[in-house]
């Protein structure tokens, strides 16, 4: 049982963005997408969200076309998180989680999907904002109350498009934590774009690296984030190194740099 994407090709403006990409995840997996900025990390998973059509292509869920499904159907099996989600009235912290139990109701919430929503508000310590409205929330807040929105949904797949975009150290911690969990307790699979190698590598099974449109590595995070790699892909210098069973990367310098330039982390 996974979600796949085969062969998928996306143009903006005669631009091709993706050139044939594959992608899948297993269903109790996390595989996460990374890549340098304007890679296609974040067109792909729209792509597979259907927020994007791609000119060529398929995608699959447990080996079902989603054209030949309804959007509610779908909507039980596939989950999307956006970078952020403008609120242009005023919506409560309840509200905003309540409308990812919409493909289980037609016109109000049973008392099955309110309890969902009072579960999961209380497993992400969001009781304390149920009342306000989003615009009342920090970056961090909000972008719990999201994923919190989309885990009430109850699906099989979770596609994430940078989930901890903006976020200090320690909300980026917890979202992640949070995805890791569900991935194991419930199977879920995760799909995800994330910027940080680190974050990437300590919490995926599976890594595909994407450059220039194309998927130029897959595997397992000691198999794709390489030094020759970040070289190739970000254009810098890079030591990866392993402790505790975990890979780790210090940015030393930008390709081509003076050895004696001050080393950043990354």
């Amino acid at each position: 049982m996974m979600l796949e994407a085969r062969g998928i090709i996306f143009a903006y403006k005669g631009h091709k963005v993706l050139d044939a990409v594959h992608a899948d995840v297993e269903r109790g997996e996390v595989v996460s997408v990374v890549g340098p900025n304007g890679a296609g990390k974040s067109t792909l998973i729209k792509c597979i969200a259907a927020i994007h059509k791609p000119q060529e292509g398929a995608v699959r869920i447990d080996g079902k076309d989603p054209l030949v499904l309804s959007r509610r159907e779908v909507a039980k099996q596939l989950a999307y998180l956006p970078q952020s989600l403008l609120c242009r009235f005023p919506v409560s912290v309840f509200e905003t989680v309540l409308s990812g139990r919409r493909p289980y109701f037609s016109w109000r919430p049973s008392r099955k999907d309110v309890e969902k929503v009072e579960q999961i508000i209380e497993a992400l310590a969001l009781s304390p904002l149920a009342t306000r409205d989003m615009d009342q929330l920090s970056g961090g807040q909000r972008q719990k109350v999201l994923l919190a929105r989309v885990l009430v949904q109850d699906t099989s797949y979770l596609l994430l498009d940078e989930p901890n975009a903006g976020l200090d150290l320690r909300h980026q911690l917890e979202i992640l934590e949070t995805v890791a969990a569900l991935a194991r307790e419930k199977e879920t699979g995760v799909l995800m774009a994330l910027h940080d190698l680190n974050l990437a590598a300590r919490f995926s099974h599976r890594i595909l690296m994407i450059h220039r449109g194309r998927i130029i590595a897959e595997g397992t995070p000691f198999e794709v984030i390489t030094g020759e790699r970040i070289r190739e892909v970000y254009g810098v210098e890079a030591q990866v190194t392993r402790s505790n069973g975990h890979l780790n990367v210090h940015v030393l310098r930008c390709a081509g740099e003076d050895p004696q330039t001050p080393a950043h982390g990354l």
